[in-house]
């Protein structure tokens, strides 16, 4: 099957498998796992923090920041198209016991201006600001410049607000950016990145900040039911991913705008061209039966997700070629 869903969806490497079958382990409950130890040392090194701590998921990583930066009752302030705000089932309300505070996103950009004025003031009736969130790469396939993320940063250190940074596909960012992910990781108190999405690790998604704050996040973790155990088999597919995977995403993002190119020829198709920073097409299509239309591609070993508001998403990713590309495209020209 051609799996163009997400980059979620790819298989782990033979390296991986054998990395994990051989990896030595211990309890990391006990911070007895030397391999987890080793992951860890060496994402805080990569991105130039303190201290990182391996999660079970992107969602979970995000949840569990914004519990261990804020105080029940807070506001967190989001874009209103943020992984977190529209993906997470509502989490910060039941975990981290937060409000989100929507603010206009356009490909993870905030309006400066606009920005400060949802900082709230001191005031009885008020919540606290407690956090702000960036997401970078951003899921609709853009990627904010730095200098924005700076921008964002220092309003809100002048407000001694902590910064959040949803960086599902960081290094995905880096990439189309030309830059090391710690430039990007440079301008956040935490952040969270996966293994998973893009680097073909099975599990798992990384936290990372200060010292302190991966002590206390680590409490959390345990109580929202992150301790692992024997957790250094999926770390030792995460060292490969960070070590072998990282140079090969540019890869994926010349593939997906070669895609971008084949489906552009169709005359009932409208890409979004200005989304084509990373690894993902976006496209709207007229004339066609969706739910026949997914079935009949899955029928020619083509699979492929529905429209989210209107608009179709097809990822590019390691376990997907230029032949896959070709065939999809004929594929979809004869279907319609």
């Amino acid at each position: 099957m051609i799996d163009l869903r997400s980059d979620t969806v790819t298989q782990p490497t033979e390296a991986m498998r054998k990395a994990m079958m051989t990896a030595v382990v211990g309890d990391d409950v006990y911070d007895d796992d030397p391999t987890i130890r080793e992951l860890e040392r060496f994402v805080a090194d990569l991105l130039k923090k303190e201290a990182a701590l391996f999660v079970p998921s992107g969602t979970f990583g995000n949840q569990l920041c914004l519990m261990t930066h804020t105080k029940r009752g807070d506001e967190v302030i989001v874009g209103h198209d943020s992984h977190i705000m529209a993906h997470e089932v509502g989490a910060s309300a039941v975990i981290a016991g937060v409000q989100l505070r929507q603010i206009e996103s356009s490909g993870g950009r905030f309006d400066i201006d606009t920005l400060k004025g949802y900082i709230r003031e001191e005031d009885i009736h008020y919540p606290d600001t407690g956090l702000i969130c960036m997401e970078q790469a951003h899921g609709d396939g853009s990627v904010m410049p730095i200098d924005h993320m700076k921008k964002i940063y220092d309003l809100a250190k002048e407000h001694d607000i902590p910064v959040h940074l949803d960086g599902a596909r960081l290094f995905n960012a880096a990439a189309a950016l030309d830059v090391k992910a710690c430039e990007l990781a440079k301008y956040t108190d935490s952040l969270t990145f996966c293994l998973s999405k893009g680097l073909c690790a099975p599990v798992g998604s990384m936290v990372v900040g200060s010292k302190d704050f991966i002590k206390r996040a680590k409490k959390y973790r345990k109580l929202m039911g992150g301790g692992l155990r024997q957790a250094g088999f999926l770390a030792a597919a995460g060292l490969i991913a960070l070590n072998e995977m990282v140079d090969r995403l540019k890869d994926d993002h010349d593939l997906a705008k070669y895609m971008a190119s084949k489906l552009e020829e169709f005359s009932n198709i409208e890409v979004i061209k200005d989304r084509l920073d990373i690894n993902m097409v976006f496209f709207k299509m007229t004339g066609v039966d969706e739910e026949q239309f997914i079935s009949d591609m899955y029928d020619k070993d083509i699979k492929i997700n529905g429209t989210e508001d209107g608009e179709w998403r097809f990822v590019t990713n390691h376990d997907v070629t230029k032949e896959h590309v070709d065939y999809t495209i004929e594929t979809m020209k004869a279907l319609i």
